[in-house]
């Protein structure tokens, strides 16, 4: 017995539907390489354009820090040494008593105590540069956010691998910035809170990863 196979026709227009249909998810496939290959260009791209940037800033922090330094005493002089036993104590700082007449000279400024004892001048001369526009730029950032007082820090020209020990607690942020260089122990020990904003200078090991050995909080 002959079985009813139906017009082939019938069958065709199937195969046609199927045929069509694994042809679009063909093509569908092809675009979705495409686009892949796409974005891998387009990362490729934004990585090569976020290297560039970093670069630049890193050549614009050390640019930052060779002006300072010429600015400063060499490195390694220490003319004020608070434990310097060889003056005279006609030579060292007089303190002025109160409602006493200042002397008509300039005043000798009293010599350095806690972390600042241990840095050389040039040292302490570069932390005032430093802290003097850090502070400048953390005042006007209101609501100081970690990721905001870092912002903040990368736009002055220092750079990620300088800050350190970011941290937010409540409305305000602390930090630390790694200013060492040439064999110097600078670093700064900042707080980003507004107006109160402050930063001072603190030391750390001269060599290896970033220690912090010495340091007066804000």
């Amino acid at each position: 017995m002959t079985r009813n196979r139906g017009p082939i026709s019938v069958f065709t227009h199937g195969r046609r539907v199927l045929a069509a249909a694994t042809l679009a998810a063909l093509a569908l496939t092809g675009c979705g390489a495409e686009q892949t290959d796409g974005g891998r260009q387009a990362g490729s791209a934004g990585s090569s354009a976020v290297s560039q940037q970093q670069t630049t800033e890193q050549a614009s922090a050390q640019a930052l820090f060779e002006r300072f330094q010429k600015a400063c005493p060499e490195s390694g002089v220490n003319s004020r040494r608070p434990d310097d036993a060889s003056k005279p104590d006609t030579e060292q700082p007089q303190s002025i008593a109160p409602r006493e007449t200042p002397p008509a000279g300039p005043i000798e400024p009293a010599p350095p105590t806690g972390p600042e004892a241990e840095l050389d001048d040039r040292d302490r001369c570069v932390s005032g540069h430093h802290e003097q526009r850090v502070v400048a730029a953390l005042q006007k950032l209101p609501d100081p956010t970690a990721a905001k007082v870092r912002a903040t820090l990368n736009s002055l020209g220092y750079t990620d691998e300088r800050i350190h020990r970011l941290q937010q607690d409540g409305g305000k942020t602390r930090f630390h910035l790694d200013l060492r260089e040439d064999g110097g122990r600078l670093c700064e020990s900042g707080l980003a809170a507004g107006e109160a904003s402050d930063v001072v200078p603190c030391v750390a090991a001269a060599e290896g990863p970033f220690k912090v050995t010495s340091e007066t909080r804000p």
